[in-house]
């Protein structure tokens, strides 16, 4: 496992109003690895999450990058640096083929004339497909309203490998899949991380998060009850970290749950 995290977050508050939503939150993405983000509805999970992507900003705490201060003002900020989420919803647009999703707003066009350059689309979409050894889809010529939902979320993490990010979250990637749908998409979350990229992991699916995270962070109300070494914890263990927030009753200190990592 890495010893470093490429993205680490310090003391991160965040609050709307007189509610604060998260308190002190330490959060590490470590590369190469995949870092599962659970707790209970309520717990911060999005809100960390649009934190990390620049859509809410933070109230106080520090951001670093490959151990460099940053500060994310927007989408923007956390795109230049390599960070992408891929939402629950996909954000795909189903009346477009694949290789249209996977570039659009970012075409590659020929010069002089500002043609789209079709060919070379196609190609880096293909290459991008058989680097994640996605074998099922088809055509990178299928509109995204024929594919299966297993399939949709592989176009959609395609799409945020593409464009060379670093760290990855994935919201509830497997959430309504079907068994064999789901049994791709983590193998395919598997490779992200074997391929050097820092995976987040947002999910319920307490399975899931058993089998394919290297870490584990819980949060409890707004803050961190744990990070701690999948293989350090059981699953009964995850869930009474959920559903208590305490570390005392499972073994684990609060002071050094994050330091045994």
């Amino acid at each position: 496992m890495a010893d470093s995290p490429i993205l680490s977050m310090r003391g991160i508050d965040k609050s709307f109003g007189a509610i604060q939503v998260l308190h002190s939150v330490d959060f590490n993405v470590y590369p190469g690895e995949v870092m599962a983000l659970v707790g209970d509805n309520g717990a911060g999970k999005s809100t960390l999450i649009k934190c990390v992507g620049g859509i809410y900003p933070i109230d106080h705490g520090d951001v670093f990058f490959e151990g460099t201060p940053v500060t994310i003002h927007g989408p923007r900020d956390a795109a230049a640096l390599g960070i992408e989420i891929v939402y629950q919803d996909l954000a795909l647009c189903d009346n477009l083929d694949i290789v249209q999703n996977m570039f659009l707003g970012r075409e590659i066009k020929k010069r002089p004339f500002g043609n789209l350059d079709e060919p070379a689309m196609e190609q880096r979409a293909r290459e991008t497909l058989k680097s994640l050894s996605v074998r099922t889809v088809k055509s990178v010529r299928q509109v995204v309203s024929s594919l299966s939902g297993g399939q949709r979320q592989t176009v959609a993490i395609a799409k945020a490998v593409l464009w060379n990010n670093r760290v990855v979250l994935l919201d509830e990637p497997t959430a309504a899949l079907g068994v064999a749908q789901t049994r791709q998409v983590l193998d395919l979350v598997r490779r992200l991380a074997q391929s050097g990229l820092g995976v987040v992991l947002i999910s319920h699916n307490m399975n899931d998060v058993m089998e394919v995270a290297d870490r584990i962070t819980t949060l409890y109300l707004g803050r961190v009850a744990a990070e701690v070494k999948r293989a350090d914890v059981t699953y009964q263990q995850v869930v009474e970290l959920i559903t208590t927030g305490r570390t005392g009753t499972i073994g684990l200190q609060p002071a050094t749950a994050a330091e045994s990592a």
